[in-house]
């Protein structure tokens, strides 16, 4: 990568996700704040079909169609396909203009944050920004990353994960067997989605049908929760083998628990920065981020969600979100302008801290010469 030239950085956003309108907000975010004088941006817009499409103002025709504007052939026609720009260009490193050095896929949920299109990159071999295949994946799959958390040592609530076959066949099963392990309010989930999508609060039996069959449109795996009175601590985490965390901020959700139409729709919830928790409480929290970062191996960016039970002061950890929103007010930045790091500061670590851990990946041999074999 030649320092005699602005860096050349795919800001991928879109994609086929419940929240690929979430994304359109984060990149355009990041897009306003990335410093000009060091990157050359080229947007990289994912319809919710699928397409990939670069040239023209690509954001805003993805935010057009959002809102309810089809896609129209002529720009369709003018737009270039990634497989249209030469089959080198379909491996994404060769745009009209030249090689990307750098992509930050502003991806967020299914496609885009769930470790297939970090297989991508890894298979044309670009350097991205956030966290790898596995640490993509395992994040994004709320249930198997419990099971690594408990593994090494970090609290989490008590949960039951099930398959929507066995929903669907014997749901009074189901039932029971949640009923037997954890006392109601109980929290649904789908195990791989984000933004709040699916979940439901359900303070009896008819509550956790309708969640458990709401859950069950977006997801094989469902994820239910034992519901606790307590404050909702958010961390962000920063960096790769050795990450830091942010100070802390609480969320005062306006509804019963922090919902999508919470998050995204409404504007009555609070975002408390830094956190009104003892600084007792402030350093575990920010050291369960730092190990929950490490155990599934994230690389970048994280974002870590803790409960802090009211009556106990018990911390635990809810879950970690390897591409929080990025808008510039989105709670991830957010905790880092707390913390001392600007918004425009932050994606420029976040791009350094890509490039450094494909430098770091360069150094592992991949061939194996069978002739050297003792």
């Amino acid at each position: 990568m030649s320092s005699k030239r602005k860096l050349r950085v795919g800001v991928i956003f879109g994609g086929r996700s419940g929240e690929h309108e979430v994304s359109l907000t984060s990149a355009k975010g990041v897009m306003n704040a990335i410093d000009k004088d060091k990157y050359e941006v080229v947007p990289i817009g994912i319809t919710k079909e699928g397409k990939w499409l670069t040239g023209g103002d690509v954001h805003q025709h993805l935010l057009e169609a959002a809102v309810g504007h089809p896609i129209l052939a002529d720009h369709i026609n003018q737009a270039k396909t990634l497989a249209e720009e030469t089959e080198a260009a379909l491996a994404l490193g060769v745009t009209e203009t030249g090689p990307l050095d750098v992509v930050f896929p502003v991806l967020h949920g299914t496609f885009g944050e769930d470790g297939t299109v970090q297989g991508f990159f890894e298979l044309v071999d670009v350097p991205y920004v956030g966290a790898g295949v596995m640490a993509s994946a395992v994040g994004m799959d709320k249930a198997i990353a419990k099971d690594i958390l408990r593994a090494h040592g970090l609290p989490i609530v008590i949960h039951r994960v099930f398959l929507r076959k066995q929903w669907h066949s014997n749901p009074e099963a189901v039932i029971a067997e949640c009923e037997a392990a954890m006392p109601y309010p109980m929290f649904v989930k789908p195990a791989n989605l984000g933004s709040s999508v699916g979940i439901h609060k359900a303070k009896n039996k008819a509550q956790l049908q309708a969640g458990l069959n709401d859950a069950a449109r977006y997801d094989r795996k469902l994820l239910v929760e034992q519901g606790i009175d307590a404050r909702e601590i958010e961390v962000s985490v920063l960096g790769n083998d050795d990450p830091i965390a942010s100070l802390p901020g609480e969320i005062i959700p306006s509804k019963e628990f922090y919902s999508y139409a919470a998050k995204y729709l409404e504007s009555d919830s609070e975002l408390l920065i830094p956190a009104p928790i003892s600084p007792e409480h402030t350093e575990i929290i920010q050291q369960l981020a730092v190990l929950a970062f490490k155990a599934l191996d994230c690389s970048g960016l994280a974002r870590c969600d803790f409960l802090l039970e009211k009556t106990t002061g018990e911390v635990f950890v809810n879950e970690i979100n390897t591409m929080p929103g990025f808008t510039p007010i989105s709670m991830y930045p957010k905790l880092w302008e707390a913390s001392g790091l600007s918004y425009s500061e932050l994606i420029d670590r976040l791009i350094e801290l890509a490039i450094e851990r494909f430098e770091d990946k360069q150094q592992s041999q991949t061939t194996f010469d069978v002739n050297t074999a003792e």
